[in-house]
């Protein structure tokens, strides 16, 4: 099976063949359901073919789902002379409008179905495959049986389902709510994620007097279908609520896992395994994509389950809410709804970038000694007085006195690009693609600026920084730290 993972930006692309996809998906500035991600436009194509000719291997989906206006379709054949320059493998539709088009002017880029098209029966994929798509990426709404059986009917085409992420209580994904509320069309990409939102309970009895209920009042009403939903920034809008005598979902959904399910996936025929996430973090992105291809290659052979078993376990230091096992096995499952904005233990402090080479790092170190050597001089040259004053000043301030970065034998320089601030002796966790994390206590390493040649106490991502320290580092790996604030078993309201 291929894994398919999410890539907002051209670090994340990165990231995601470097951690072990198979194919990542993109989307292009506005024509793609996640316009609010980075998305890929101007001359990032260089870098997207860069990035190909490293990963030959490696497949490039790019997600046209948007349901396109006319504008939105004369801006595309506007701008495609710029589209074909990016190295796409599979386009991922959902408008039938658009596939005379691309089949015209890319004639061997492969046609996707695309999630928000609601294929969920054989009969709907036999249409696609005779317009001529290659694979379909089924709605969310399908069991395992019903892949099994669209799979038996058409075995020459593809099925792509996803596996994890963030999961919509609108059928597949086509959501109304946050246009209502804000104006923000999700089929347009500017979903406000409204589902999200806090809400009070309330009764409709009239405008004029409506009332916000406690839990034990609004349960003795819960199926009398006079149920209201408030959200709390919105007063006066009122959602309508009714129970019946079975379990009804609403708003927030749970995060869809089946990092354990992968065999019944390979079993129910699935081809491609897609995780959720172009609007996630780098973190997410490699974290997430290492978990599924460590369970991947051991559903496979090529590694033991003892050795995937970390990997998998390390999911839950990513960002994630409650999760289920969606419509796979049981609609019951996909009902369960949960609360509060995903969470993780972790937060992402910065990426380590290139060794220093052995010049570069004698220069740094010589101009360190004559910044050290130049103020020794200055503090000997001045009245005793104002020297002990002086290094009064530096014990009491000692960021207004630089020192010197010393060479330490055995002891590496690495370029360090921070992302978050990170001050030093924090404890560091370094995540490479098949390490499960390598950690450096305050002592196993300095920060330090190799311009100046000096240490420096902390890292901001505008600061010139390098890591100096014994561990071996790969270039492109990951560093994070232990976010003091996260309690482990609540999910934190982290806002919108």
């Amino acid at each position: 099976m291929e894994l398919l993972s999410p890539a907002g930006n051209v670090e994340k692309l990165k990231y995601a063949y470097m951690y072990g996809a198979d194919a990542a998906y993109i989307g292009l500035k506005k024509f793609s359901l996640r316009v609010k991600a980075d998305n890929f436009y101007e001359d990032e194509y260089n870098k997207v073919i860069e990035l190909k000719k490293r990963y030959p291997e490696k497949k490039l989906h790019c997600a046209l789902n948007i349901a396109f206006h006319n504008r939105e379709i004369d801006a595309f054949m506007q701008n495609i002379d710029y589209f074909k320059q990016y190295p796409i493998d599979a386009f991922i539709v959902q408008d039938l409008g658009m596939v005379p088009i691309l089949q015209k002017h890319f004639p061997d880029v492969h046609l996707h179905v695309s999630t928000q098209a609601s294929c969920m029966n054989r009969e709907a994929v036999k249409i696609y495959q005779k317009l001529g798509f290659d694979r379909v990426v089924l709605g969310r709404e399908v069991s395992l049986n019903e892949v099994r059986e669209i799979k038996d009917a058409v075995p020459e085409m593809e099925i792509e389902c996803f596996v994890h992420g963030a999961m919509c209580i609108a059928y597949s994904g086509r959501c109304l709510m946050s246009a209502y509320l804000t104006g923000r069309s999700a089929q347009s990409g500017f979903c406000s994620h409204t589902c999200r939102w806090e809400y009070d309970l309330g009764v409709l009895e009239n405008p004029a007097r409506t009332q916000i209920l406690d839990a034990a009042m609004a349960k003795e009403i819960a199926q009398s279908g006079s149920l209201v939903l408030q959200e709390r920034k919105r007063p006066g809008e009122f959602f309508p609520v009714y129970e019946g005598d079975d379990f009804t979902a609403l708003l927030s959904s749970k995060d869809l896992r089946m990092i354990e399910h992968l065999d019944d996936m390979k079993k129910a025929g699935v081809d491609s395994l897609k995780i959720e996430g172009r609007m996630k973090s780098i973190y997410y992105v490699a974290l997430v994509t290492r978990a599924y291809r460590k369970a991947l290659d051991a559903l496979e052979g090529k590694l033991s389950q003892e050795e995937a078993a970390p990997f998998i376990a390390s999911l839950d230091e990513v960002a994630h809410r409650e999760s289920t096992t969606g419509f796979f096995y049981s609609r019951t499952e996909a009902d369960k709804t949960t609360v509060g904005a995903s969470d993780s233990p972790y937060a992402l402090a910065g990426q380590v970038g290139a060794r220093l080479s052995d010049q570069e790092a004698e220069a740094a170190f010589k101009t360190g000694a004559q910044m050290a050597a130049a103020r020794k001089a200055e503090l000997a040259a001045m009245h005793p007085a104002a020297r002990a004053a002086a290094e009064k000043d530096c014990a009491e301030h000692p960021e207004k006195c630089p020192v010197a970065l010393e060479k330490r034998a055995g002891w590496k320089l690495y370029h360090y690009n921070s992302l978050n601030k990170t001050d030093e002796k924090t404890e560091l966790e370094i995540i490479t693609p098949d390490t499960l994390k390598t950690v450096l206590s305050g002592s196993d390493y300095i920060f330090a600026n190799p311009k100046k040649g000096t240490v420096i106490p902390f890292v901001n991502p505008d600061h010139d920084c390098a890591i100096y320290t014994a561990a071996d580092i790969p270039q492109d790996a990951l560093v994070r730290t232990k976010d003091a604030d996260f309690v482990s078993g609540a999910v934190r309201f982290t806002g919108r």
